[in-house]
């Protein structure tokens, strides 16, 4: 933008070229840990190379985060509309589509060729003359926002405010055909308050993503736990509970006696799951009651994201986003294995770009039993906070939160603001996992208790 607020020749070049930049950022972020996810099929020096592209691009989102926001602000600027609006007929469909909350503010006149009884205000109504909008000036120019709302007065000069969405119609009030003309202009506005805040949004989401992102990967072991939790509270699109929200808020169940048999069989089930070679990983915290619809359902009223599967899609899947303006929360996860075989599903919740680096996850699988002829999902869910190094490999890898419990506090009070859930109680079952280590060798700990949650 230059000094004379007129757009620089090449400044659309940029800002095309930096949203390209922000969506490869984002989709080279998700790649790097698809690839990180198998290090077998990596070699060390690849693994260099990647985590090196991947932090300037983590870089570069900044920037041209920081470049998006200006020409947010400087596009910002109110369409403006110029239409004959004649007698010839009762109402003109503008063909302009409005939105809640945008302003419309409208100056008319009559034609010059027009004749003297031809006044966008309105004239003297002739005796016995019948109108569109009796109510109404004679003559004056009208305005409805649905082809069957009701007319309201527009004149010379008026502005209307959009309660909510609608299309613009206008026209003359008089019913008799005539040679009465008027050149209307509309400008239309947005001045929802959300439009307003947008880009303070996005400045504050990359500028929280690329901290989050670069303590990671300069290997900063002790990120803030109370900064990371934040990534995922921040986010007015997901509108995400964080595990430590959940955790102060105290959310408090009541202690139901479970059914012998489903205890049973809860007793029965693995402490943990593991990853493809079999090295024990995270424990299993949380199990659903209820049909494949109505526990996604569920998680879907309790803002919870389907994780993408595929890598190579979901890369495509992000640039989409980010040029549809967008956020990107489906990041996939890793394969990690129970009942002998991998997650069914795999959900998530995340702020906006720093999904890559924080994040709260779950994976579910269908339980090789049902109770009361219900299906019984068992769910495995951590706090991703940032990178730490895979003792095992070498390799970058997600860091959790140790008090893991605090995910399943996040995700029992996600679902009960839900409003989808008949009741939720902890379990406490026997050999409780209380202090273990995940797959990548990054340590946890719990109280041991299982949330159980039958849905609605």
């Amino acid at each position: 933008m230059r000094r004379d607020g007129k757009t620089a020749p090449n400044a659309g070049r940029k800002l095309a070229h930096c949203e390209r930049e922000l969506a490869l950022g984002i989709a080279r972020g998700e790649a790097f840990f698809g690839i990180m996810s198998a290090p077998s099929v990596l070699n060390p020096e690849g693994a260099v190379k990647n985590q090196r592209r991947w932090m300037t691009s983590a870089v570069v989102v900044l920037l041209c985060g920081r470049m998006l926001v200006k020409g947010q602000q400087s596009t910002a600027t109110p369409a403006e509309y110029s239409f004959t609006i004649s007698a010839s007929q009762v109402w003109t469909d503008t063909g302009v589509d409005l939105a809640a909350g945008e302003t419309l503010n409208f100056n008319a006149e009559a034609k010059s060729e027009a004749g003297n009884n031809c006044n966008p205000g309105g004239v003297a109504a002739r005796a016995g003359e019948t109108r569109p909008a009796p109510a109404l000036a004679s003559g004056a120019l009208l305005a409805k926002t649905s082809e069957k709302g009701d007319a309201e007065f527009v004149g010379n000069n008026r502005e209307l405010k959009m309660e909510g969405a609608g299309h613009l119609f206008l026209g003359i009030n008089q019913s008799a055909k005539s040679d009465c003309a008027f050149a209307v202009k509309v400008r239309v506005a947005s001045v929802q308050a959300s439009a307003a805040a947008q880009p303070r949004n996005v400045k504050a989401q990359l500028s929280s993503a690329a901290k989050v992102w670069l303590q990671g990967q300069f290997g900063n072991s002790q990120l803030n736990k109370t900064e990371a939790s934040s990534a995922a509270s921040n986010s007015a699109a997901t509108g995400a509970s964080t595990a430590s929200a959940s955790a102060s808020a105290g959310l408090k169940l009541p202690a139901v006696l479970l059914d012998a048999d489903l205890r049973t069989d809860i007793d029965g089930l693995p402490r943990r799951v593991h990853d493809h070679a079999g090295n024990p990983g995270d424990m299993v915290n949380f199990v659903m009651v209820g049909s494949q619809e109505r526990v996604q359902a569920a998680l879907e009223a309790a803002d919870w994201h389907v994780a993408d599967v595929d890598s190579k899609e979901s890369g495509l899947k992000a640039i989409l986003n980010t040029y549809e303006k967008k956020d990107y929360l489906e990041m996939p996860m890793s394969h990690l294995y129970l009942f002998d075989r991998m997650q069914d599903f795999g959900y998530e919740q995340a702020q906006a770009y720093a999904v890559v680096a924080s994040r709260h996850h779950f994976r579910i699988w269908k339980a090789p039993f049902t109770w009361n002829d219900e299906t019984v999902w068992v769910g495995a869910g951590t706090h991703d906070v940032g990178f730490e190094k895979d003792i095992r490999t070498g390799h970058l890898t997600h860091k959790i939160d140790p008090s893991v419990d605090l995910e399943r506090e996040n995700i029992a009070q996600s679902l009960d603001k839900s409003g989808k859930t008949k009741s939720m109680t902890y379990y406490l079952p026997p050999n409780p996992v209380q202090d273990a280590k995940n797959a990548s060798g990054g340590g946890y700990h719990s109280d041991g208790k299982l949330l159980v949650v039958f849905v609605k």
